[in-house]
């Protein structure tokens, strides 16, 4: 999709996490195909794929509810620490969708970059340790202690903005979801919509996404036509 305004100039980029840099469509998948697979044996993994497609839509739609109600963060705290407070000792582990670590050092020397996400300061820690030349990359993180609201909210994007020093007009805000499409309209953003997390088509053209590319390693495709 084309801008639907004279190109502004972008100085910055905040990219989500989960969808956007690193499989978490598919881990949800592989999860829920597992559990699947001795009721349904053939058909496990396009079965699980669809229902964690279809429960999406949804999801956001709560999420847009809570920022309403202005519970976002509250409610997002809470089933962080429950999660912590079952799983102790869990081990993170995060897999890079393909072309995402070639594509921000392609794209570090001229671009400021940040991090946005719901995930706590130890899920982003764990994420940047584990990809040493991505943390050289993202100056900025704003993560779920950070910001009182969380996406759809503007409030973490103006927050990883005011950061990086850059005008959030000259910000592209890079996400899976229609909260992270909404999140940068309403926070004064440009938002590329990526299709290789949970996100549908036709639901993030409706919530008013700029661009909407197939895979986040499709950048520098978009940006080739900003000053």
């Amino acid at each position: 999709m084309k801008p639907d305004h004279p190109p502004t100039p972008i100085q910055a980029i905040l990219f989500d996490l989960d969808g956007t840099l690193v499989d978490t469509d598919d881990q949800a998948v592989a999860r829920l195909a597992k559990r699947l697979r001795p009721l349904f044996p053939n058909r496990a993994k396009p079965l699980a794929r669809r229902l964690v497609m279809a429960v999406e839509t949804p999801g956001n739609s709560t999420i847009t509810l809570l920022d309403i109600l202005g519970l976002d963060a509250f409610v997002f705290r809470q089933k962080d620490r429950m999660y912590h407070w079952w799983h102790p000792h869990h081990v993170l582990a995060f897999h890079l969708l393909e072309g995402v670590e070639e594509m921000i050092m392609a794209l570090r020397p001229r671009y400021r970059m940040a991090l946005v996400t719901t995930r706590d300061r130890k899920h982003i820690r764990a994420f940047l340790n584990a990809f040493p030349a991505i943390d050289t990359a993202i100056e900025v993180s704003c993560g779920l202690e950070d910001t009182a609201r969380l996406k759809p909210h503007p409030a973490p994007l103006w927050h990883a903005a005011a950061q990086l020093g850059v005008p959030i007009q000259n910000c592209l805000m890079v996400g899976d979801t229609t909260v992270d499409v909404k999140a940068a309209r309403r926070a004064g953003a440009l938002s590329a919509a990526v299709l290789c997390g949970f996100g549908q088509q036709r639901e993030l053209e409706r919530a008013g996404a700029h661009h909407i590319l197939p895979t986040t390693a499709h950048l520098p495709q978009i940006l080739a036509h900003y000053p």
